[in-house]
């Protein structure tokens, strides 16, 4: 058996990944779905005091409240910030780290550094940050998800990530997962950058699915078993 602990996105939710949990649950495994705090299910508690480490303490707190220990993390997206800021106090209990069409920081990045400043008039301004436009295979599942998603505190965008050393050397696996569907812009963007920079290093596995960023709700089976054969041992995740 397996643990899966799977971190969304900013302006989202652990509903996210309703339709992965199933699949990966009737295989067996345990999965953990951490909201995190001031978006999504927790927009209640949304304040200008939110910011990454508030995140990074979801999932931190929900690994050793629930004395979870070689799990699989994964973070989707601006969770590919909250993971790494984990590592810290929780990566001694981290087997694979994936990466779902995400960012790939370093001790010091900042989602708006490694965007290159996109939105600094909002970041300037205001300290919540509306929601990015996102598409959705199902126009039913667009209309379900887009009512859902909720501003989020510009602190969660502009706090620099904490990351010891190098992601290449911790002792667990590092897979990075890329929507191959998304359209590629000019210049490259931070998802493409960390795929194209992944492919070509051994310490890592590369994977693709052919659809939007939005993967958990276009392709959830096909991502489960993705995860699944990372479990099994990652023969068909290897380069």
């Amino acid at each position: 058996m397996a643990i899966f602990v799977l971190v969304h996105g900013a302006w989202g939710g652990s509903y996210g990944f309703r339709k992965v949990r199933g699949p990966l649950r009737a295989a067996g495994h345990e999965v953990f779905t951490p909201s995190l705090t001031g978006i999504g299910e927790r927009a209640h508690l949304t304040s200008p005091q939110v910011c990454l480490t508030t995140h990074v303490t979801d999932v931190v707190n929900t690994v050793l409240y629930e004395d979870l220990r070689d799990i699989v993390l994964l973070g989707w997206s601006y969770g590919g910030f909250v993971v790494t800021g984990a590592l810290e106090q929780i990566g001694d209990r981290v087997a694979h780290l994936v990466f779902l069409d995400a960012f790939v920081p370093g001790d010091g990045d900042s989602v708006f550094g490694n965007t290159g400043g996109h939105g600094a008039g909002v970041l300037g301004g205001e300290w919540l940050v509306p929601p990015a436009p996102r598409e959705y295979d199902d126009p039913a599942e667009a209309e379900w998800a887009n009512a859902r998603r909720t501003p989020q505190p510009a602190g969660c965008f502009t706090e620099p990530v904490r990351l010891p050393r190098p992601l290449e050397e911790w002792p667990f696996t590092r897979t990075y997962i890329k929507a191959t569907g998304e359209p590629r812009p000019e210049p490259g963007g931070p998802f493409w950058a960390a795929a194209d920079r992944v492919r070509q290093s051994p310490a890592w596995r590369y994977r693709e699915i052919a659809t939007n960023h939005m993967i958990p709700s276009n392709r959830p089976e096909e991502l489960a078993g993705l995860l699944l054969e990372l479990t099994a041992g990652g023969g068909a995740l290897r380069r």
